[in-house]
């Protein structure tokens, strides 16, 4: 009962999925003044599927290499590894990120 349960859920995703993707393939169609099909649309839905479990697997498996139950910004970081330009905006969104983390904390520690 359990795995059919984890199948419904599987299946939701991707039906939130393709239409994200639906959404996105017919705006950007009417930009350009162009037709997609919905053959497109699906092909494309199971490419993006197959690269998130893809991406999914490798990050739990860094985690699991690092000793950690939790992903954190290091894995994905190493998964960015070969796309430098993608791991620049990484790296500079964690930092920012770490940044206004410590600001609040300052300032949050000051008020006391």
């Amino acid at each position: 009962m359990a795995d059919a349960s984890g199948e419904d859920v599987q299946e939701r995703l991707k039906s939130a999925l393709w239409f994200a993707i639906g959404k996105m393939v017919d705006d950007e169609s009417l930009r350009r003044n162009m037709n997609a099909t919905p053959q497109f649309i699906g092909a494309l839905t199971e490419l993006v599927w197959t690269q998130i479990e893809n991406v999914a697997i490798d990050l739990e498996t860094f985690s699991q290499h690092a000793g950690r139950t939790t992903v954190t910004t290091d894995d994905v970081l190493l998964l960015a590894r070969r796309n430098s330009d993608l791991q620049s905006v990484i790296k500079d969104c964690v930092d920012r990120l770490k940044a206004a983390k410590v600001k609040e904390r300052t300032r949050s520690g000051k008020k006391k």
